[in-house]
Formats: C-alpha cells, sequence, structure tokens
C-alpha cells in the first residue's frame, strides 16, 4: 500500500486523489487562461479551495520548453510576494522552482513543498534545500533537461535514479512524490509517447511513491483534438481520467472544479488494492507486467543485482491464444511447456486427434515463452513459423510505437 502523509495531507491509495490547483504568475505560459494577477493570487487561491483543491500549486516561471526565458530575479520578484499573499491558506501551498535559493526563501515565506521538474537536476542545491526544511518534493523524470526520458522504460529509468539520488543526499523517503513528465518537454516527446505513460501509470508502484500526474491542456491533447489549450478542456479531463483508473494519487491542473468531478468519477471505477496486515506481517499483491520493474521490486528488498537479473524474466506471465494450428503440433507445444515448467490447454479431442486443426492456449512466464521459442524455432513442419509469430507477439507488446501511435 501507498500511504504517506504529505505536508499534512493524507496522500496514496486509501484516500481520495488530490487535486492540486495551478496557480499561475507566468505571463510567458502556453496557456494565457491561466496566468493569474499579482493582486488576484489570494482570490484565486480560495476560489481554488473551495472548488475542491487540497494543495495550491505556485509559480512564476514558464517550463514550456518555447516560452521566452525569464532571470531568477524576475521569478523571484514575482514568487515570493505572491506566497506571501497565501499564508493564510488553510492547505498546503507547493512552490514550483528549479532553483534552490528561490525554493529556500519560498520555503522560508510559507510554501509547504517544493515542485522541481528538473527531479533535482537543474540546481545541485535543492536537495539540500529539502533536507534542511524537511519538506516534501515532486520529483519529475529527468536526465539532462525537464522532462527529457522518452518512454515509459526511460521514464521508469530516470525516477529510479533520481530516487536514489534524492534519498541519497538525505532527502526523507516518505518526502519523496514522483511526477513521470506528461508533457512535450523535448521534440522526440511524440504524444504516443504520454499516452504509453498515462496508460501505464501503474508500473510507477513499484517505486512506492505518490504518483502526480500534470495532464491539464498540455500538447499531446492539442495534438490529438487539434486544438489550441483553451479548447482543450475536456480532452483534458477524458485524459485525467484514465491516469486517476490507472492510479495516480495527486492531479495537478487549471480547471479545478471539472477535474473534482471527473476525478471522483473515476477513483470510483478504480478498485481497491487488497493489502493483508496481521500484527507485523503483511501482503500485498503486486503490479508487475515488466521483468525490469520485476528486479527493481527485488532490488528494494535487499536481493542482489544479479539474483534479481536471473529472476526477472520468472515473474512475468503470458497468456497465449494460437488458433488454427495442428493438432500434432498443438501436442508437440504442450509437451514443450511443460518440460520447462509451464502449460497449455488444448481441446479433449486434440489427445485423440479427432479433428485436424485445433486452438491453444499457452500459458508461462517470459522465460518459458522464450524458451519455447528457441526450442521450436528449428523444428518441423509450421512450428518454426508458430516460434516467429510468438516473438512477434511478444516484440509488438513492449513496442510504444506500435501500441500508441493510433495506426
Amino acid at each position: 500500500m501507498i500511504e504517506k502523509t504529505i505536508a499534512g495531507l493524507k496522500v496514496g491509495d486509501a484516500q481520495p486523489v488530490r487535486i492540486m490547483g495551478v496557480i499561475n504568475l507566468s505571463k510567458e505560459s502556453f496557456y494565457k487562461g491561466s496566468v493569474v494577477q499579482s493582486d488576484l493570487v489570494l482570490d484565486a487561491a480560495r476560489k481554488m479551495v473551495e472548488e475542491g483543491a487540497d494543495i495550491i500549486d505556485i509559480g512564476a516561471r514558464s517550463t514550456w520548453p518555447l516560452a521566452q526565458k525569464i532571470s531568477k530575479e524576475e521569478e523571484r520578484s514575482r514568487l515570493i510576494p505572491a506566497l506571501k499573499l497565501l499564508r493564510d491558506i488553510d492547505v498546503p501551498v507547493s512552490v514550483d522552482t528549479m532553483f534552490a535559493d528561490i525554493a529556500d526563501e519560498a520555503l522560508g515565506a510559507g510554501a509547504d513543498i517544493v515542485n522541481d521538474v528538473s527531479g533535482l537536476t537543474a540546481d545541485g542545491m535543492m536537495a539540500e534545500v529539502a533536507k534542511e526544511h524537511s519538506c516534501p518534493v515532486i520529483l519529475m523524470a529527468s536526465n539532462k533537461f525537464p522532462g527529457d526520458p522518452v518512454g515509459m522504460d526511460a521514464v521508469m529509468s530516470s525516477l529510479e535514479t533520481i530516487i536514489f539520488r534524492a534519498q541519497g543526499e538525505g532527502i526523507s523517503p516518505d518526502n519523496i512524490i514522483i511526477d513521470p513528465a506528461i508533457g512535450k518537454w523535448t521534440p522526440e516527446k511524440l504524444p504516443l509517447y504520454d499516452y504509453e505513460t498515462i496508460d501505464n501509470l501503474k508500473r510507477l508502484r513499484v517505486f512506492g511513491k505518490p504518483i502526480l500526474v500534470a495532464i491539464s491542456r498540455k500538447s499531446f491533447i492539442g495534438e490529438t483534438l487539434n486544438k489550441p489549450a483553451s479548447e482543450r478542456l475536456y480532452g483534458s479531463l477524458a485524459a485525467t481520467a484514465i491516469a486517476v483508473r490507472n492510479g495516480a494519487h495527486i492531479v495537478r491542473t487549471h480547471d479545478v472544479a471539472p477535474t473534482v468531478d471527473a476525478v471522483r468519477v473515476a477513483q470510483n471505477s478504480r478498485a481497491k488494492i487488497p493489502p493483508v496486515k496481521s500484527d507485523e506481517i503483511e501482503a500485498e499483491l503486486l503490479f508487475i507486467k515488466n521483468p525490469d520493474d520485476s528486479a527493481r521490486a527485488m532490488a528494494y528488498i535487499g536481493v542482489t543485482g544479479t539474483g534479481s537479473q536471473v529472476m526477472k524474466n520468472k515473474t512475468v506471465l503470458y497468456n497465449i491464444l494460437l488458433k488454427n494450428i495442428t493438432t500434432t503440433e498443438a501436442l508437440i507445444i504442450k509437451q514443450e511447456m511443460l518440460a520447462r515448467g509451464g502449460d497449455a490447454a488444448l481441446p479433449r479431442e486434440a489427445v485423440s486427434h479427432e479433428v485436424d486443426k485445433v486452438n491453444l492456449m499457452i500459458t508461462g512466464t517470459k522465460l518459458q515463452i522464450e524458451r519455447l521459442i528457441k526450442k521450436i524455432k528449428h523444428q518441423v513442419r509450421d512450428l518454426p513459423l508458430v516460434a516467429g509469430m510468438l516473438a512477434e507477439l511478444i516484440e509488438k507488446e513492449n513496442d510504444a510505437v506500435f501500441r500508441y501511435s493510433g495506426k
């Protein structure tokens, strides 16, 4: 179970999905309708809280890659006075900045959380500031630049590195929130990769951290619908509902009231994760569809790197339906699977050879299927063809371009 207390707010599997309302002080933003005038900051925050916001996120520098760049002094002059106006807001306030000195000043001015889209990569002192203030940090998947990992495997690898670094530099594991970097942060980030991320959010559970998604009016929605930011609300709500259904714990949005409605409905369609606890003993079902995630889960419980690499392909199960193969081929495949610890289900008529062709369901781990492919690709009849089809099936299952390009 993922369950944390973030700036006094309970966040996790057993809690309502939390809504983070965005107060944007940057006139350079891609969505001009989100920009709040400095003298209206308090009114905007109060309105968001009334509409259901659990957290207010305030930023003064646009992180849109095409935005005009501003100086740190400009960011500071916009941000700090606005933060001081929010001291009486009765929900946690998050400050969106990549710079340690601004974060330090913002925390002193009343901020509770640091939202660093660079994942601690932009400013080497940010971890020290978070450690000194013992504050929660939102860390976005990043390598050299904010949001530059392309594809879910790259997102997982980036976050693994960021979490390891953050905890190694003294940030409490309970103070880390992760963000998978949805959005066109780099030219290579095609919409299909954002759809892949949204569809595979459950993979992030292996890290044991609250998951934040920032989807609101982003470019992948615009490219899908061919609409400007001002007309992307409905697309944002659809994507948000899917993200919540797939495990998001916090949703960052420009549109609090409609997002609250979408989130509440989506959360009620999300099945509870069944933990079992008796005294000090706990049991939990793990969601693992990727062998590398299995290796990560093993590493976190202390399994050696060698051991986790040996074990990982034994933990992902495939159920594959083969249609219209000969009875002889079906029986050979069943025997080969049994020899490898897997199995195959086939009709009773196949055993007695009453039919020429049958459908067959193969059940086995990734390792067992790979060994089956290796064995039958040099055998007789159409077994080499079947081996090639099985290999292609597994390859396509792990091909983001094939699965999410929409073609």
